[in-house]
C-alpha cells in the first residue's frame, strides 16, 4: 500500500524555522502594539509616564503572545484545526444552515464555559470569578496604561469628571454618585471576584489528591498566587488612601506593580496561555456542529457500526495523523471500545503467545 501524497501542509517544519517565523511575529505585533499606544495616546501626551513599566510590559507580553501563538500553530495538528476552525467562521454556507451557532458557542463556550461545570459546579463558579474578574480588570488597566483612557476633572472645583478616549470625551459623571464610585472602584471589584476563585483552586490543589499527583508549582501554583498577591496589594493600596492617609502606599504600589509584571510577562510561557489558545478552540467546536447537521456525514465504527463522529472531524484527524506520519491513522475510524478490543486481541495474538 503506498502512502498518499505529502502536501505543502503536511511537510514538517524545522524547529529553527518555526522559531524565526514566530520571533518575526512577535517582532511585528509588538512593534503595531507601541505604534498604537503612541498614536492612542494623542503622541503621548495622555500617556501617564508612572505606569511606563505596566505599558513595557504589555509590549512584552504582545510580543511573548505572537511568539507562542505561532509556534503553535506551526504544529500538524494545530495548524489543521486552526485552519479549519477559519474556514468555518467564515463560510456562508454556515452561516446559511445555522446563523445563530457561533454567539451562542462564543457565550457559552467561551463566556460562560459550560464544559466546565459538567466536570464540577464548584469548580465552574470558582473559574468563572476568575475569568470576569480578569476581564473586568483587563478592560481597565489596558487602555489606562497605554493612554487611550484618561479621567479629567470637568471643572477646577467640584465632584465632575469627564472620561475621555483618544482624547474625544464619551462620558461624563458624578465622583460622589453610584456611576463615579464604580467608575473608580472598577479594579477593586476585579480583586473581589478574583480572590476567592484563585483561593478555591489553591485550596484544591492542596487537598485533591488527583491534583497534587500531577501538578507542578511553577506551572500549576505560582499562577494563582500571582492572582492572590496582585488582587490583594491592589486592595491594599485602596485601603492605605482612604483609612491609612495613604501610609504604605508606595511600598505597595511598588509591590504591586512587580507582581502585574511578573505575570504579564509570564502569561504565553505558563499555564495562562490557556486564555489566548481557548478562542481559536471555538471554531473548531463550530466545524464540529456544522458537521453534525447533517445527518448523512456522521461515520460509523469499521467493526461494530457504532457512530464515531462526523465524516469531516475524522478526516481531520487522519489528516493530522498522516502529517506527523504516524503510520496508523486508520484506526480513527475505530471507536474508543474496539479500539480496545483489537489492541487486546493482538496482544493475546502476538505477545502473550510468546510466553508459551
Amino acid at each position: 500500500m503506498t502512502e498518499p501524497p505529502q502536501t505543502p501542509e503536511a511537510v514538517l517544519q524545522s524547529p529553527a524555522a518555526v522559531r524565526r517565523r514566530g520571533t518575526l511575529a512577535g517582532a511585528l505585533v509588538s512593534a503595531l502594539l507601541i505604534l498604537a499606544i503612541v498614536l492612542g495616546s494623542r503622541l503621548l501626551r495622555d500617556f501617564d509616564s508612572a505606569l511606563l513599566p505596566y505599558a513595557v510590559a504589555t509590549v512584552f507580553l504582545a510580543f511573548g503572545v505572537a511568539y507562542r501563538y505561532t509556534v503553535w500553530i506551526s504544529a500538524p495538528g494545530a495548524r489543521r484545526l486552526f485552519t479549519q476552525g477559519w474556514r468555518s467562521f467564515f463560510s456562508a454556507a454556515n452561516f446559511r444552515r445555522a446563523p445563530t451557532a457561533l454567539p451562542k458557542m462564543i457565550a457559552t463556550y467561551l463566556g460562560l464555559q459550560k464544559f466546565l461545570g459538567a466536570r464540577s459546579h464548584a469548580r465552574w463558579a470558582a473559574h468563572q470569578l476568575i475569568f470576569w474578574g480578569c476581564v473586568l480588570a483587563a478592560a481597565i488597566t489596558f487602555p489606562l496604561t497605554w493612554g487611550w483612557f484618561t479621567f479629567t476633572s470637568g471643572s477646577r472645583s467640584g465632584p465632575g469628571y469627564e472620561m475621555r478616549i483618544w482624547g474625544f470625551k464619551v462620558l461624563g459623571f458624578d465622583s460622589l454618585n453610584i456611576v463615579g464610585w464604580l467608575m473608580f472602584h472598577g479594579l477593586d471589584i476585579a480583586a473581589v471576584l478574583v480572590i476567592p476563585g484563585a483561593s478555591y483552586f489553591l485550596w484544591r490543589r492542596m487537598k485533591d489528591r488527583g491534583a497534587i499527583t500531577g501538578q507542578r508549582f511553577a506551572y500549576d501554583l505560582v499562577p494563582l498566587i500571582a492572582l492572590i498577591v496582585i488582587s490583594v496589594t491592589g486592595l491594599l493600596l485602596t485601603f492605605s488612601s482612604i483609612f491609612l492617609h495613604g501610609g504604605g502606599y508606595e511600598f505597595l504600589a511598588i509591590l504591586h506593580m512587580v507582581s502585574v509584571v511578573f505575570t504579564l510577562i509570564y502569561i504565553p510561557f505558563g499555564k495562562f496561555f490557556h486564555i489566548v489558545q481557548r478562542p481559536a478552540a471555538v471554531g473548531m467546536q463550530l466545524f464540529k456542529y456544522t458537521s453534525r447537521s447533517q445527518d448523512d456525514q456522521v461515520m460509523a465504527c469499521r467493526r461494530c457500526r457504532e457512530p464515531i463522529d462526523t465524516t469531516p472531524y475524522v478526516e481531520n484527524l487522519r489528516g493530522t495523523m498522516r502529517d506527523l506520519r504516524l503510520g496508523f491513522d486508520a484506526w480513527a475510524e475505530y471507536c474508543p471500545r474496539c479500539k480496545r478490543v483489537l489492541r487486546g486481541n493482538a496482544y493475546l495474538t502476538h505477545v502473550k503467545k510468546g510466553f508459551k
